[in-house]
């Protein structure tokens, strides 16, 4: 990803849906990557916040109507 500003576009409960999310934005050739606090995986039960999806903030709005219709 470039030097542009990041966004979250969704959190999540869990990392299975996180990466299901991160692959439709994918297939949508959207750029994206996952934030979470949990010592690199390690320590799931830290991320108290959930599992964040970020994008750049000029693919926001096309990466919430993907993330939207694969919502329904």
């Amino acid at each position: 990803m470039s030097d542009s500003e990041l966004v979250v576009v969704g959190t999540f409960l869990n990392q299975i849906d996180a990466d299901m999310a991160r692959g439709a934005l994918k297939a949508a050739d959207i750029d994206s990557m996952i934030s979470a606090d949990d010592a690199g995986g390690l320590r799931p039960h830290m991320w108290m916040g959930g599992i964040r999806l970020l994008v750049r903030a000029e693919d926001a709005r096309q990466a919430s109507e993907v993330l939207n219709l694969t919502a329904s």
